[in-house]
């Protein structure tokens, strides 16, 4: 099944009628604005997130160290895009640079709808996808980026138990995963 999505707040902000717009910190990464009163983060280039699913029973995640939260939080590759660079690529490169695991056919991504991250803090939605991948090319995966403590291999229900007792707790993540569990519960 395809999805198409013409959702333009994954693109740009939609909000162009919160004005005055004030830039109050912009970095190379995102920029921090207040339209008409709502204070916004603004991300420059796509962000990107990938649901790896093996053999239809486990979940690939990684461990990613974060010194913000004083953590290393299980999390689903993600990452922003590079300069002119397509979401779909984006996934396919975040996926190898956090999990080793490499997928050529970028039609083996399928685009999920968008999460609202914080329906207060950022207008423009991330691009989610879908990846069905087997255990043999989890187990062949190369090295992984420095960041990541460790990718693991986790199955439907140890997820649901993770989140449940917040071992899984990054919001996006959760988003992502509980849908996506929601979903299969549905199907039986």
């Amino acid at each position: 099944m395809t999805i198409s999505i013409d959702d333009l707040r994954m693109i740009a902000p939609q909000c162009t009628s919160l004005t005055p717009v004030v830039t109050i910190h912009e970095n190379r990464w995102f920029a921090l604005r207040n339209r008409g009163g709502y204070y916004t983060i603004e991300y420059h280039r796509p962000q990107v997130a990938v649901l790896p699913i093996v053999d239809n029973h486990s979940i690939v995640m990684v461990k990613v160290k974060r010194p913000v939260i004083d953590d290393i939080p299980l999390e689903l590759p993600a990452g922003a895009a590079k300069v002119d660079e397509k979401p779909v690529t984006t996934a396919a490169r975040e996926l190898q640079e956090e999990t080793g695991i490499r997928i050529a056919q970028s039609d083996r991504f399928q685009l999920l709808p968008s999460l609202v991250i914080s329906s207060s803090r950022y207008p423009i939605l991330p691009w989610i996808y879908q990846i069905d991948i087997s255990k043999r090319e989890f187990d062949l995966r190369d090295p992984h980026d420095e960041e990541i403590v460790s990718v693991e291999c986790i199955s439907f229900e140890e997820v649901q138990r993770r989140i449940i007792c917040s071992e899984i707790y990054i919001s996006l993540a959760v988003a992502v995963l509980s849908r996506f569990l929601f979903s299969k519960n549905e199907l039986k």
